[in-house]
């Protein structure tokens, strides 16, 4: 997600709302097309959860996404809100069964709501590559991490990602602007040390 992206998200929404229309409809490219559009999203918020079963767990949820698809009602942003709920309960039975915790799990139950800034997914996905975001939003604390990942890795609205967690909007707002202030400053330190590494010794050119 960049700067500016907002007109690009909904685009990419409504071409998903007009896919699973079609794929209520019965018509398989239009199922296609919207798989096609939530997975990479989806399989990145099981990542953060189940780890190396998510490919085996976003199975399972797609196969209850397309028996209930006839039940869904909303548009794109929507759909994606559905399905990561659907993908969340999948995802917490697979752990109950092995008797683990989810790797992000919700340890707070009430954070303290405080203003966001809307702009903070946006300078973060902005200045960073999407695979360094991804690899330090595994450090963060769980309930920031699980925050992020819904709003940066599935897309969600704050709304959206509160309904898919049960938790209120204030709070999970906050989790993801702490999460993500949290990445903005590890940025800063990891261009700093990448400056100080090429003017670091050996990077001068020895003039003697």
């Amino acid at each position: 997600m960049v700067r500016g992206g907002d007109e690009h998200v909904r685009g990419r929404d409504h071409e998903l709302g007009r896919a699973v229309s079609r794929a209520q409809d019965g018509d398989e490219p239009g199922f296609e097309t919207a798989y096609r559009l939530v997975q990479p999203g989806l399989l990145g918020y099981l990542r953060g959860l189940v780890g190396a079963d998510a490919e085996d767990v976003a199975s399972d949820a797609w196969l209850e996404i397309a028996r209930d698809l006839h039940r869904f009602r909303g548009d794109g942003a929507g759909f994606r809100g559905w399905t990561a709920t659907i993908a969340r309960h999948r995802a917490l039975d697979h752990l109950r069964k092995q008797k683990r915790r989810p790797l992000t799990a919700l340890l707070e139950q009430d954070v303290l709501d405080l203003p966001g800034t809307a702009d903070t997914v946006e300078e973060v996905m902005e200045a960073a590559s999407t695979r360094w975001a991804l690899s330090q939003i595994a450090g963060l604390p769980p309930d920031q991490a699980e925050a992020v990942l819904l709003r940066v890795v599935v897309g969600l609205d704050g709304p959206a990602a509160a309904r898919v967690l049960r938790k209120r909007p204030g709070a999970v707002r906050t989790a993801a602007h702490r999460g993500l202030r949290r990445l903005a400053a590890q940025l800063t330190t990891a261009g700093r040390v990448t400056s100080a590494a090429c003017v670091g010794p050996g990077s001068v050119k020895d003039e003697g």
